[in-house]
């Protein structure tokens, strides 16, 4: 996949839709998602693991940084288990159309951490499942 496209992807609440989706749904509190995530902007969701079982209360997404320069985009998140959830999605172009995608994470939940820990670790296994079909169909979110 072509950078450009799948940073266009990225900058897109629609992409984590999608990758997330059949692990996690996310309801918008407060309105609707933008079509282009916002540095500076603070976004609240409910999730669903699996569409019905809720989890975490409402998570905050802030968006810290959108480096269009080094293709990076870094947010800090955090809900009632999660206490930090701290996350960096990082691409590089390999050439030929191809990318080497990073997602980088701090998380922190007290005695929750290793639960949470299990879980994220599940969660970016499917993502990067979901990612494939994104590159594979050159998928375009809008962006």
């Amino acid at each position: 996949m072509a950078i450009d496209s799948a940073w266009a992807n990225v900058r897109t609440p629609a992409l984590l839709e999608f990758v997330a989706k059949g692990m996690i749904t996310f309801k918008s509190v407060g309105g609707s998602f933008p079509n282009q995530w916002e540095v500076g902007k603070t976004y609240g969701v409910r999730m669903r693991i699996f569409g019905f079982i809720p989890f975490g209360g409402v998570h905050y997404l802030f968006i810290e940084k959108i480096d269009e320069a080094n293709f990076k985009i870094v947010t800090r998140e955090w809900d009632i288990a999660a206490k930090v959830w701290n996350h960096s999605i990082l691409l590089r172009d390999l050439g030929n159309g191809r990318i080497h995608y990073e997602d980088t994470i701090i998380i922190y939940g007290g005695i929750m951490t290793g639960f949470i820990t299990l879980f994220a670790r599940q969660f970016y296994t499917h993502r990067q499942t979901r990612w494939q079909i994104v590159a594979e169909k050159n998928l375009s979110f809008g962006g």
